[in-house]
């Protein structure tokens, strides 16, 4: 790496640490520690989510007119502004506005690091660069929420507040180090969309079939994955399969740490497949992972096996995320036509934030109650991203679908005219 881009993923890995200090005992700072009430501590999960989806439509067209440093650093600031308002809430209508100010913030971030993460890298090595990112975020954040269980005191409300100024403080490194990068544009391999002709940017991307079809992939595998994690999945674990909270930690802890030591040795596996079969693959060994949740749940076994499998669906669905994260966003990125890699980021990012809005929703009450068709359900979802990947790899020039090919001559040669009319 450059030292551009070495700086862009030490300063994404520390805000991640900082995230991770307060997002697993957020529900338990409202509810319990500031004594709001469950019922208050949903509003504010629902509020920051709620912000996100308010504050992205808007950020790509942000991104693009002004550049993504202007943008990462604004939205730093507003994220570390609402992380130590959020420490110092004493009241729901406080703690809601707060949680509505650091879910704006780092929604926009999200955006805004893939497009200086794209202009930072070229073609070529782009799917190593969001590899290390998604590596090093995945860390920071376990590492985080691990130093922060041991400083959290539910009896002081004082230690919440130190683990929200952390997090703040971490955000202003974010900003404070992204501030020292010079970025280049680099080389893309999009659609370049000629002007006057593109239509606006809303209309372009609607009007991009291979984009559009991405994006609802997208909403299937998010939705399937990280929007049962901590729903739908934790609560089917406690009701169909015994599994006890302090199992559910070691669960997701399994997750993290299949990702940690499975990330570099699946690169090398995906950098030389085509994009569109990885992220088939993925839905097969996710409807592996559900099959084995099935069993812990439905499978009539011994506790111990029930929860040997329960854990191995969490480590499998680690195995597919360490796939998808060198594939999905950079083929985002190498979707985008000149001028709109922000545009496409903003709205990937807001697909996602969609599917985990709804995931739990729909989620929650089927794997709480309908244990047999919470499982049939998800693993006919998994088995659809198969299908829809294989399908999107049919609309992909091959250097989109194989970034690896962008040396060849060969197919620099055969690579059909972009399909302008879809752009």
């Amino acid at each position: 790496m450059g030292a551009a881009m070495r700086r862009i993923q030490v300063g994404s890995a520390l805000s991640a640490f900082g995230i991770g200090f307060t997002v697993p005992f957020l529900y338990v700072y409202v509810a319990e520690v500031r004594e709001l009430g469950a019922g208050a501590a949903g509003i504010v999960l629902a509020a920051f989510a709620m912000a996100a989806l308010i504050v992205l439509p808007f950020t790509g067209r942000a991104i693009d007119r002004r550049g993504p440093l202007p943008v990462l650093v604004a939205a730093s600031v507003v994220a570390s502004v609402g992380a130590l308002s959020l420490g110092l809430a004493n009241s729901e209508a406080t703690a809601i506005a707060a949680a509505a100010v650091l879910g704006a913030g780092t929604a926009v971030l999200q955006p805004a690091l893939a497009t200086m993460i794209v202009w930072c890298s070229a073609p070529e090595t782009r799917t190593r660069s969001f590899a290390m990112q998604f590596f090093l975020q995945n860390l920071g954040l376990g590492i985080g929420g691990l130093i922060g269980g041991q400083i959290v005191d539910e009896s002081r409300p004082d230690s919440f507040l130190l683990l929200f100024g952390i997090e703040a403080v971490m955000f202003l490194v974010l900003a404070g180090v992204v501030l020292t990068v010079r970025i280049p544009h680099a080389p893309g391999i999009g659609d370049a969309v000629p002007k006057g002709q593109g239509g606006g940017g809303l209309r372009t991307l609607l009007g991009h079939r291979a984009m559009v079809q991405l994006c609802v992939l997208g909403f299937v595998l998010f939705f399937a994955c990280y929007g049962q994690f901590e729903s739908g999945l934790s609560a089917y674990g406690v009701e169909a399969a015994g599994i006890s909270p302090s199992t559910l930690g070691i669960a997701l802890a399994a997750n993290t740490a299949m990702i940690v030591v499975a990330q570099f040795a699946v690169l090398k596996f995906v950098e030389r497949r085509k994009r569109s079969r990885v992220i088939a693959s993925v839905g097969l060994i996710w409807a592996v992972a559900w099959i084995a949740a099935g069993y812990a749940g439905l499978g009539g076994g011994s506790q111990a096996m029930a929860t040997a499998a329960f854990i191995s669906t969490y480590a499998l669905f680690g195995l597919g995320e360490a796939m998808l994260s060198p594939t999905v966003a950079p083929l985002v990125a190498d979707l985008a036509p000149a001028g709109m890699v922000g545009s496409y980021n903003s709205a990937f990012a807001l697909v996602k934030q969609l599917a985990l809005a709804v995931g739990p929703a729909v989620g929650g009450p089927m794997g709480a109650a309908l244990h047999g068709p919470y499982i049939v359900t998800f693993v006919l979802f998994s088995l659809g991203i198969t299908v829809l990947a294989l399908r999107l790899g049919k609309r992909l020039t091959p250097v989109q679908n194989q970034p690896s090919l962008a040396g060849s001559r060969v197919v620099a040669q055969s690579v059909p005219e972009p399909a302008a009319a879809e752009a």
